[in-house]
Parts: C-alpha cells; sequence; structure tokens
C-alpha cells in the first residue's frame, strides 16, 4: 500500500507541476497584470506611414450592365495617429479632389505639421465620399469603397522614393446591390 500511495503522490505532484507550467505560459501565470484598458499604442517605428505619401485609384458608375468611369466623385482617407507619448489620437478625414474624365484620383497626403507636434500616422483606409451623379447615387463595398480599404501595398516614386498606394476601383451604383450568398 505504501508503494501505491508514493506512486500517486508522485502523480498528483507531476500533474500540480504540469498545471503550474501551463499557467504560467498562458500568461496566466505571476507577474505583471497585461494593462487592458489603456489606449497606449503598440506601435513599432516600421509601422507608420511616411511623412510624405499619395494615394491613387479610379471610381466607376454601374448602370444596369454599364459601366463608365466617374467624373467628379470623391474619396475620403481616413487615418489614425500616434501621438509622441504613444497613445492613439482621434482619427482623422481628407477628402480627395473630384475624380477627372476618366474616373482618376490624386491624392497627396503630408503629415509635417503632426509630425512637428510629435503625432505619427500609423494606418489609413480608403472610402467612398460623393458621387455627383443623381443616375448613380448608391455607394457599393466592390474593393471596400464603403468598409474601407486600407493602405497597404505601394510603389516607389521618383527621387526621394516617395509612397504611392493603390486602392479600388470603387464602384457607384444606379440600383442597390443584391447580397449574394458567396459574398460577390
Amino acid at each position: 500500500m505504501a508503494v501505491g500511495n508514493r506512486k500517486f503522490s508522485h502523480l498528483l505532484c507531476l500533474l500540480l507541476l504540469s498545471m503550474i507550467v501551463v499557467a504560467s505560459a498562458s500568461g496566466y501565470g505571476y507577474g505583471p497584470k497585461p494593462d487592458v484598458g489603456s489606449s497606449k499604442a503598440e506601435t513599432t517605428k516600421n509601422e507608420f506611414l511616411p511623412g510624405v505619401f499619395s494615394v491613387q485609384g479610379m471610381i466607376y458608375c454601374k448602370s444596369g450592365s454599364k459601366v463608365f468611369p466617374l467624373k467628379g466623385g470623391v474619396i475620403r482617407i481616413t487615418c489614425l495617429s500616434i501621438d509622441k507619448d504613444g497613445y492613439e489620437t482621434a482619427p482623422f478625414s481628407i477628402l480627395s479632389r473630384p475624380t477627372d474624365a476618366n474616373g482618376y484620383f490624386l491624392s497627396k497626403l503630408s503629415s509635417q505639421l503632426l509630425e512637428d507636434d510629435g503625432v505619427k500616422i500609423s494606418q489609413c483606409k480608403v472610402f467612398l465620399h460623393t458621387c455627383p451623379l443623381k443616375t448613380c447615387p448608391v455607394a457599393t463595398d466592390v474593393n471596400k469603397g464603403l468598409s474601407g480599404a486600407p493602405l497597404s501595398a505601394y510603389r516607389p516614386i521618383g527621387f526621394n522614393s516617395m509612397r504611392l498606394y493603390s486602392v479600388g476601383p470603387f464602384v457607384y451604383s444606379s440600383e442597390p446591390q443584391k447580397s449574394s450568398p458567396y459574398g460577390y
């Protein structure tokens, strides 16, 4: 019996030790508690957008089976930023100039004034904003025109390697889109 009790106590100790190891590995053990309620951003320097960058894209109108470039469409670029103490600031937005006759827009952004105050842009999204055509009033979520197209891939341009981000093409429609069970 004494041997059986010893095996049981060894097994119990092994079980308790394994529970302690698992708890400490999963972040529920001893040590400083995570700062859950803080709005302090965990952003590294590589995640900030540069001081000057551009965003380009196209806007179209889909009316029935016809698709054509939308002249006079405007997009909204909404960005988040981080202040000098590492906290997220309130989002801010910039409107583009109206698209040209080919439906093309190009917006150049400079965060020089923000950076002078120690604020850096951390991320931006592009949204459809306005359409001048009364025959094409419905914004669609094609290429995230409604939900916001994130700035991700870019192309360096010019001698100073300014970043050029491309989004879209975005689409307005003459009638509301029917939802598809396949997501498109």
